[in-house]
């Protein structure tokens, strides 16, 4: 008696043979979330930033950095409060870009804002620096450009 089951192994390896030669001739198509990787990048890189600024932040207020006459709490109270507030905002901004939520952008964004407008207005606060509000500029640049580019990717 023949057993119908069983398998013919020659037949078995032209089969994964022929299967693999289709596999290997499909082409290999371009990645077509190009863009919303490198978003997805830049976020990130601005998350480690804004976790370093945001503990640069609590390391004044708590002490850690500057000498007896530029402690907290000899400072002015625009001072404290400005610097209390990016000590915060800083952090959470970096949680929410390390994720790449819409929230952590929008967060992120306001810390961006906030720091030029401090310079740019009330200079008095941090000192003024152009320097400061040129880097945020190109931050922000950098990120709509991005986000503008990630988002034509991505068909309505």
């Amino acid at each position: 008696m023949s057993d119908t089951s069983a398998r013919d192994p020659s037949r078995d390896n032209r089969d994964n043979a022929m299967s693999v030669a289709a596999i290997s001739s499909e082409r290999i198509e371009p990645d077509d979330n190009a863009w919303t990787r490198r978003l997805v990048l830049f976020l990130r890189i601005m998350a480690v930033l804004s976790i370093l600024k945001g503990l640069y932040h609590w390391a004044q207020v708590t002490g850690f950095i500057g000498g007896e006459e530029e402690a907290f709490e000899n400072q002015s109270m625009a001072w404290q409060t400005a610097t209390i507030y990016f000590a915060v905002i800083e952090l959470v901004a970096a949680v929410g870009l390390w994720l790449a939520t819409p929230w952590g952008a929008v967060v992120w964004l306001t810390t961006v804002v906030s720091m030029a407008v401090i310079e740019l207005m009330f200079p008095g606060i941090y000192g003024g620096s152009l320097v400061v509000v040129a880097v945020e500029a190109l931050m922000l640049a950098a990120y709509l450009a991005l986000a503008w580019m990630a988002a034509r990717e991505r068909p309505p």
